[in-house]
């Protein structure tokens, strides 16, 4: 089978949440560059009315829809929504999620102590209840039909310890890892495949930005072995991978993407 045809997404249709900048952005412009209809939600509504428009302008078919993911019912409405509008679902990016500020490594106020209950229920709602409610209502779909791929976006802050994120950021993206394997190993048998990405520092916006910081940037270099921080478009090799018909025997695993950062 030529490359082509294992990367080919023609005529599926994907959604990707947090889609407006960032990664989100990075993974639905590959799916669409691969046939892909892409369906981009967000709670941002400028940032995705652009996000949109720069992706339809290269010919991609695309749609945006405003969404806040820490809303279950919203959430689903807006699946049921994509997959009404277009006859199927195909592939479900679950990839909103927003920072829990920095860790205790930067000082007391990332100390478990010091933990705001406020922001661990916002965290805990987008990062781990927005994925699994992505994933619930993209199951409903794809079950019928037999075929799918869901992929959650978790962190290697959910893989192992990392003292320079917060609390909730961490313990939310460590239980979407075995949302993951829970999932995975449930859908197999409907042939929907379940699968995550950990993502390592690339730069983005969540935490306001804060790694455009040097110093913030030369803390995250030094933990790479890589000795640099990621650019969102190195995503999507995997992120292609995961969704398209080369993975066809991977389900149950969250894929580093890291420099190497988890390999010691």
């Amino acid at each position: 089978m030529h490359a082509a045809t294992m990367f080919d997404l023609t005529g599926q249709v994907g959604l990707v949440t947090g889609a407006a900048s960032g990664l989100g952005f990075a993974i639905a412009e590959v799916l669409a560059a691969n046939g892909a209809h892409v369906a981009m939600l967000d709670v941002d509504e400028a940032g995705l009315r652009a996000a949109g428009e720069k992706l339809a302008a290269t010919g991609a078919a695309v749609e945006t829809r405003v969404l806040d993911v820490a809303d279950r019912a919203a959430t689903a409405s807006a699946v049921d929504a994509v997959a009404a509008a277009n006859g199927r679902l195909d592939i479900a990016f679950a990839n909103a999620g927003i920072s829990a500020g920095p860790g205790f490594q930067f000082g007391p106020a990332g100390e478990l102590v010091a933990a705001s209950p406020e922001k661990w229920d916002e965290v805990m709602a987008i990062n781990l209840t927005g994925v699994f409610a992505t994933m619930q209502a993209a199951a409903r779909h794809m079950i019928p039909h037999r075929s799918g791929r869901i992929v959650a976006v978790s962190s290697i802050a959910g893989l192992v310890a990392e003292p320079n994120v917060g609390y909730a950021y961490a313990a939310s993206k460590a239980a979407v890892v075995n949302l993951v394997r829970q999932a995975a190993v449930e859908l197999a048998a409907h042939n929907v495949l379940v699968t995550g990405i950990a993502p390592g520092p690339f730069r983005t916006n969540i935490a306001g930005g804060r790694i455009a910081d040097p110093e913030v940037a030369k803390y995250f270099e030094a933990l790479v072995p890589l000795g640099r921080i990621a650019e969102p478009a190195e995503i999507k090799g995997l992120a292609l991978l995961l969704a398209s018909p080369a993975s066809s025997f991977m389900t149950g695993i969250t894929v580093p993407i890291d420099g190497g950062s988890t390999a010691g």
